[in-house]
């Protein structure tokens, strides 16, 4: 004996749902008219769609919307390898906060589970040395990287390059940074 098409049970199963929920419109944006609606309201005709071996649907799929659905997951995933790196470098949890929202307690949270020690304070600042080598450094990527001053998002990597290639924390590095734009230094 053949078995029933799982897609028309599956597409009867959200007919039903919707007309008992007054979603009558998205019944008939799948497709179906008022004679098919009307079926849909007399059991034996239900159990006939329900039980039939072929297929009397289809499916398209929507490439653009599924497209931007697995971008979004890959965008996440982007997001969080970012966060970390902001964490493991010496971001403050304001830093993190302008990037992506997140708040103090989600960001001690974050903080434990990457197993890092709990800061108390402020970095330090830098000693003069450090700012002047600091300046060498980044002054000539933005340039070589095309990073525009106003455009934060694509400054941050560079801090964090610059962060783990100098072995200082990320905020202390941001913060000069900034400094030297708001003072028109660049």
């Amino acid at each position: 004996m053949s078995t029933p098409h799982p897609l028309n049970q599956a597409v009867i199963a959200q007919a039903l749902h919707d007309l008992r929920n007054g979603q009558l419109r998205r019944c008939k944006a799948m497709g179906f008219g008022e004679v098919e609606l009307d079926a849909l309201k007399k059991p034996a005709l239900v159990s006939i769609l329900l039980n039939a071996t072929v297929s009397w649907c289809s499916v398209k799929v929507n490439r653009d919307v599924l497209l931007r659905l697995l971008k979004q997951v890959q965008d996440v995933e982007t997001e969080v390898a970012t966060i970390d790196r902001m964490l493991h470098a010496g971001a403050s949890t304001e830093m993190v906060s302008h990037f992506y929202g997140l708040t103090h307690q989600e960001v001690a949270l974050r903080r434990d589970i990457l197993g890092l020690p709990k800061r108390k304070g402020r970095h330090p600042v830098l000693t003069e040395a450090q700012e002047a080598a600091l300046w060498e450094r980044w002054k000539p990527q933005v340039k070589a990287r095309s990073i525009a001053l106003d455009d934060e998002p694509a400054m941050l990597p560079l801090a964090l390059d610059l962060a783990e290639d100098m072995s200082l924390p990320a905020s202390v590095i941001w913060s000069a940074i900034r400094s030297w734009i708001d003072q028109g230094l660049t």
